[in-house]
């Protein structure tokens, strides 16, 4: 289980088969310096650059940066969380209505 941030990023980024030229275009991070934040363990990020990464990853920021920090539950609740946010209302109430249908399937 990865530990360090560089780990992290690198393990997240392999996981969703991105190389470092696309992790930079969809985090807005220059692929040297994420290449630097994965390789060089005195690296330390921007507050702005984290969140970026970490939306772009589906992880929080507190995992990127906590070497003890596992993705669990509460972390998989706030990245989806992070997400529905962004939605606009008419595609936020879709959710909410599917969320309805399978709760009844109970």
């Amino acid at each position: 289980m990865p530990s360090t941030l560089g780990e992290k990023l690198k393990e997240l980024r392999r996981q969703k088969k991105y190389s470092l030229d696309e992790l930079a275009k969809q985090s807005g991070a220059s692929k040297s310096y994420l290449w630097e934040l994965e390789n060089r363990p005195d690296r330390k990020p921007s507050a702005e650059k984290l969140i970026d990464i970490a939306r772009v990853l589906d992880v929080t920021t507190d995992y990127l940066i906590d070497d003890n920090a596992t993705f669990d539950d509460a972390q998989v609740k706030e990245v989806f969380f992070r997400k529905f946010n962004t939605l606009d209302a008419e595609t936020k109430g879709r959710v909410m209505d599917m969320i309805d249908v399978w709760s009844r399937k109970k």
